[in-house]
């Protein structure tokens, strides 16, 4: 018999289906966002966390070789030996026999003076030398046969003796018409012109030697002890580009200038093709110590403060400070006396603001060779 669900029953079934239904639609909300949470922890995780990029930098390995300590300076080229030929008497301008740029020797005549009135003088002492000499010899036998006082053969002695200079000084005086070079060099400037009447004192010539040629430096007293005659000396010329000229140091001066503070050095500079020329500018480097088989790395490595001097090195691709203690500092390249071994990459480029285990990328190709240095030579 079929029995009717009361009203209160119905709802009650009603209510508990729908609480069923909830709960699962909430267990399969409460899945879908743990699923989801999940994935973005996964997504999360491969993700790499944001790192600093690498530092481009250019290396260098050090290099072992000779550096040399130097003291450098600069000074104009000089002769060593200049003269003005001037004329020794009065008178015209006969002929010239040099002109500039022309190799004399010493002694060699460059021009001549109207001589013809000092040779009519000549002439006319000689004449008188000769009479008063042959005057002589008739009271040379006088006096003998005591025909002669004492007194007047001594006057006539000394009257002879006389005339016998003024022939010499007539003689000296027509030589000095012929002009000549004092010593050997290049005549560097001629003053005579042919036909012009010349006065005793007048230039005529400048002759200058260009062997050997001279510079003066001017070191400070602190350099005394280190700068000795005979050390060697390179010179460069900025009219001959990057030639380099030896020479050494020829004498130094035993005193110190009390205004200045310095000693004169002399360096002595042979040139047989006459390349350099009085009045062109040099640059000097006296070298006064060597030191060879030295481990050298180029001076744009080094950073300073205060107190010490550094470089990184790349170790493992990160950046590693290195404190060392430097020596002599030669063409571009720095001695390094401590804190550094032969097979160190040297950072020579991009250093700045690198801290000890900074990521670095070496970008230059030559980082794993040792550097090689031209062995050419410049004074800065």
């Amino acid at each position: 018999m079929k029995k009717l669900l009361s009203p209160a029953l119905i709802a009650w079934f009603l209510l508990l289906a729908a609480c069923s239904q909830g709960n699962q639609e909430s267990a399969e909300d409460a899945g879908e966002s743990t699923a989801d949470t999940t994935a973005a922890e996964e997504d999360a995780a491969e993700e790499p966390e944001d790192a600093a990029p690498a530092v481009p930098v250019e290396t260098a390995y050090p290099d072992r070789g000779t550096v040399y300590a130097l003291y450098s300076g600069t000074a104009p080229i000089e002769a060593l030996a200049e003269a003005t030929v001037i004329a020794r008497v009065g008178g015209e301008i006969r002929s010239l026999m040099a002109e500039e740029g022309d190799l004399v020797t010493e002694g060699q005549e460059l021009a001549r003076l109207d001589g013809d009135r000092l040779a009519l003088e000549l002439n006319e002492s000689r004449a008188r030398v000769e009479k008063l000499q042959r005057d002589f010899q008739r009271n040379v036998e006088l006096k003998e046969k005591g025909l002669i006082s004492d007194g007047d053969f001594d006057q006539l002695k000394f009257e002879m003796e006389a005339l016998e200079a003024s022939y010499n000084l007539a003689r000296l005086e027509l030589d000095y018409t012929q002009i000549r070079a004092p010593i050997a060099g290049v005549i560097s400037e001629r003053i005579a012109r042919l036909g012009n009447t010349v006065a005793v004192g007048d230039p005529l010539f400048r002759v200058t030697s260009f062997d050997p040629l001279v510079a003066y430096l001017y070191v400070p007293e602190r350099e005394y002890r280190r700068i000795q005659p005979g050390k060697p000396v390179g010179i460069q010329i900025d009219a001959l580009g990057d030639t380099l000229i030896t020479a050494s140091v020829t004498r130094v001066s035993p005193v110190v200038d009390p205004e200045t503070g310095t000693f004169k050095i002399t360096v002595e500079v042979s040139d047989t093709e006459q390349r350099i020329k009085p009045g062109m500018f040099a640059r000097l480097g006296i070298v006064y110590d060597t030191r060879e088989n030295v481990l050298r790395i180029p001076r744009s490595a080094l950073q300073d403060n205060d107190d010490e001097t550094y470089v990184f090195v790349v170790e493992d691709g990160l950046a590693q400070r290195k404190v060392i203690e430097t020596g002599y500092s030669d063409r571009g390249m720095v001695e390094v006396v401590a804190g550094l071994n032969d097979d160190a990459q040297v950072v020579t480029v991009g250093q700045v603001g690198l801290k000890d285990d900074t990521r670095v990328d070496v970008i230059n190709t030559a980082a794993n060779a040792p550097l090689e240095v031209s062995s050419d030579a410049r004074i800065d």
